[in-house]
């Protein structure tokens, strides 16, 4: 097998300076968990480690070798081979950069307030039987992550797929610079952390840094139904971009969805993609889905792929864990189900999510049960906007709901009774509760944003389930 990098490209790159044996690199890694044998480990510091205290580590598992900085080589002097650069992250980022440079690949790059994951994986799912694709793995998103995943691209790569996030201003732009899109696609606006921003406009702005990257005559693919869009286009048509592409259901939309039928798991979209009628199913149930599915058909039309192949790929979606994964709970006299969507939250896609559970088929006598944890970075309008979610909670018929956090316990006071569960101070503290809770014909869905660890209440149900949790897949 060719290697992904020789010694000589990686030196030339990062201005660095080998250390040892190593004639060739088989990936890039920053995180001893998942390093392979042959990887090339970038000693990053991050929020909580630094990288050099697992160099040792890294190399004993098979590492081709290490990046270190020049100050902290002498300390790993007998440890095995090294890569010495003046800065580990820059020097990471610019083997993206160069990375970026030698591929011939059709590049999209995906952003958003809510759906980027999502979006990014239908794209994956959409591209990858018409040629060799490479997407951003989970929500590698960052200024870390895209360039770990530049950097990891293989030569051959056919369509590559980033994943471009933000919690500040500023922060899409060098990332988009380094990626240089064909197209770029901003799924939607919302107020998400919008207590770093002034106003929602803000955000737009922010996610339209994301156009300033694009290579000359490149594509924006923009949401029509979001009242941001002619912001979204105004970026774009001072960026290098030759086109922008809008979708949703608006009638003036390039991609439009006529009908959009959700079931309990699936979605079937009737859509017009500039002209052409087209008909599709999701493996993926939720309009909010079904929405971004339409941004994904622009993107897949502005590189010139194959419509007919990328819609019959969709069917094959599935949510992954943190992100709607549905499993089957065994509870000795039937079966609940479980949705679980607790990566992340906030306003949007807590509203998109008890459409979903709403739309979700229950057993009999079964109840629709949400659990949610605080929506953070929200700013002063936090308590408001989780009191406002007693208005979905109504609007789709969810039967009790329970949460967990300081944020939450407005949501709890402002619900009617006989929508209350329980309200706890923590996830840990609720998931005792959850469990003794839910019975056969349930469905219950459990979100909050990641550092609530809501999580913690999907491993309680799952391990109190009596099944070997098999993940439940779309028909067909």
């Amino acid at each position: 097998m060719n290697p992904l990098w020789t010694r000589h490209e990686i030196a030339q790159a990062t201005n660095g300076r080998f250390i040892g044996d190593v004639p060739g690199v088989m990936g890039v890694s920053i995180d001893t968990r998942t390093l392979e044998p042959g990887d090339l480990f970038f000693a990053i510091r991050g929020d909580v480690h630094d990288g050099h205290d697992f160099v040792a580590a890294a190399l004993s598992r098979g590492g081709a070798a290490a990046g270190v900085s020049e100050e902290r080589a002498p300390e790993f002097a007998e440890a095995g081979p090294l890569l010495v650069v003046s800065d580990v992250l820059r020097a990471m980022e610019q083997l993206g950069v160069a990375s970026r440079a030698r591929s011939s690949a059709r590049i999209v790059a995906v952003t958003g307030s809510v759906g980027k994951t999502s979006t990014k994986e239908a794209l994956r799912l959409a591209l990858k039987p018409q040629g060799v694709t490479h997407a951003s793995v989970a929500s590698y998103n960052n200024h870390w992550g895209v360039p770990l995943t530049l950097s990891r691209m293989p030569r051959e790569t056919g369509y590559g797929i980033f994943e471009i996030g933000m919690n500040h201003p500023g922060e899409i732009l060098p990332l988009t610079e380094m990626v240089r899109p064909h197209v770029a696609l901003v799924t939607n606006v919302e107020p998400v952390h919008i207590q770093y921003f002034r106003s929602v406009s803000a955000i737009a702005d922010a996610k339209g840094e994301i156009v300033a990257g694009l290579e000359p005559g490149g594509t924006a693919v923009v949401n029509r139904d979001n009242p941001h869009w002619e912001r979204l286009r105004a970026h774009a048509f001072a960026s290098s971009a030759g086109r922008v592409v809008t979708f949703g259901e608006h009638e003036a939309a390039d991609v439009r969805a006529e009908r959009i039928i959700v079931k309990s798991d699936t979605s079937i979209v009737d859509a017009l993609v500039f002209g052409q009628r087209v008909t599709y199913r999701l493996g993926t149930p939720g309009r909010h889905i079904a929405i971004n599915s339409l941004g994904v058909l622009g993107a897949v039309h502005a590189l010139g792929a194959d419509l007919a192949i990328a819609t019959l790929a969709l069917a094959e979606a599935s949510a992954p864990a943190g992100r709607g994964e549905r499993t089957r709970l065994s509870l000795g006299t039937g079966n609940a189900l479980l949705i679980d969507e607790s990566y992340n939250a906030n306003p949007a896609s807590v509203r998109a999510a008890l459409a979903a559970l709403g739309s979700a088929e229950t057993g009999r006598r079964g109840r629709r049960i949400a659990v949610l944890g605080d929506m953070l970075e929200l700013g002063p309008e936090g308590a408001a906007l989780h009191r406002a979610l007693v208005e979905p909670i109504e609007a789709h018929g969810i039967d009790l709901v329970f949460t967990a956090g300081p944020l939450m316990q407005e949501l709890f006071t402002a619900l009617p009774g006989s929508r209350r569960g329980e309200h706890a101070s923590t996830a840990a503290d609720l998931a005792k509760t959850i469990v003794q809770a839910i019975r056969p014909g349930d469905v219950v869905m459990v979100k909050g944003s990641n550092s609530t660890r809501m999580a913690t209440i999907v491993k309680a149900l799952k391990e109190a389930s009596s099944t070997d949790h098999a993940v439940v897949a779309a028909e067909g």
